[in-house]
């Protein structure tokens, strides 16, 4: 009699066991897919909120020239006799002049050309770039705005065209299947010492650029090291991959990564991982990896070469 007691009620407690474990791994599988869905969710966000900055007036989609100046006066307009010549029935013929004497750079307009800033007619003589502006003026005029930038020792104006063709075409860039083994635990190793990389760009300019560190992580057993670059609140990497070329940009990648706290860990997120500017525009000025940032693998993370429809 008590075998058969025993023998039910173990049945019993087993019944149980057994129904309370089943929904819990239905919950558990389901909290699983629910995290997942919310990264690849996360992922796309950001990419979309990428490919929105590119099609902006002023980004990168829009470039429509970059112009070196001379020391001395610079003509500018649409006709081809102009030192520098914008985009072909966008501003008159002879629009004015940029005068470029040591590091200062002036805008010399001519009468009844109408160029402004914030809205604001630019006065003869207006000084658009100076080593001591945190910021030069952005200039307009119809669909064109350019601003002046230095280069090294070089002095340019960039522009921007909001009728430029690749901005009315952009139909999107492709991209890896967003995968969660890309998104990696990681740390920072500090340099002992203050440590400056080597950094050149693809008009040959070489750089000396500040490095708090190398970015350090483990990819199946394999570990991997990044020197990483400083941007405010973030790490900003330059790498390259045996992607590149065929799947991927030619001259690498670029991502940006959290700093680390103070125990010196953080995520580097390869889902992240986005072209440069020049594969957009031949006007760009992109730093290129330095050759320690080259990885020895795959990365089939983040975004794939882009084809202009146009």
């Amino acid at each position: 009699m008590r075998r058969g007691v025993t023998f039910l009620a173990f049945t019993a407690l087993f019944m149980t066991i057994a129904c309370s474990q089943a929904p819990q791994e239905k919950r558990d599988a389901s909290t699983s897919e629910v995290v997942n869905n919310e990264y690849v969710a996360s992922i796309d966000r950001w990419h979309s909120e990428r490919e929105e900055d590119l099609q902006k007036k002023d980004g990168w989609l829009a470039l429509a020239g970059l112009y070196w100046l001379e020391p001395g006066i610079n003509s500018f307009g649409s006709a081809k006799g102009n030192s520098i010549v914008f985009p072909f029935d966008k501003i008159a013929p002879v629009a004015g002049n940029f005068i470029l004497d040591g590091d200062v750079v002036r805008l010399q307009v001519r009468e009844g050309i109408a160029i402004e800033h914030n809205g604001k007619p630019v006065q003869q003589q207006d000084v658009v770039y100076s080593s001591e502006m945190k910021q030069p003026p952005l200039l307009t005029h119809g669909s064109l705005q350019w601003v002046v930038i230095k280069r090294g020792e070089k002095y340019g104006v960039r522009l921007w065209d909001a009728e430029s063709e690749a901005r009315k075409a952009f139909a999107g860039i492709k991209r890896f299947p967003v995968q969660q083994e890309w998104k990696l635990e990681a740390r920072l190793e500090r340099h002992p010492l203050p440590k400056q990389i080597a950094i050149t760009n693809v008009l040959g300019q070489t750089s000396s650029e500040p490095s708090p560190g190398a970015v350090v992580f483990t990819l199946n057993g394999q570990q991997y090291r990044l020197d990483a670059l400083e941007e405010g609140e973030e790490l900003f990497i330059i790498f390259a991959d045996k992607t590149n070329g065929s799947e991927t940009y030619g001259s690498g990648r670029y991502l940006y990564m959290p700093k680390p706290g103070p125990d010196g860990k953080t995520v580097i997120d390869f889902n992240k991982a986005y072209n440069p500017p020049c594969a957009f525009t031949g006007y760009a000025t992109c730093p290129l990896p330095p050759k320690q940032n080259f990885l020895p693998l795959n990365v089939t993370a983040g975004e794939k070469v882009y084809y202009s429809s146009y």
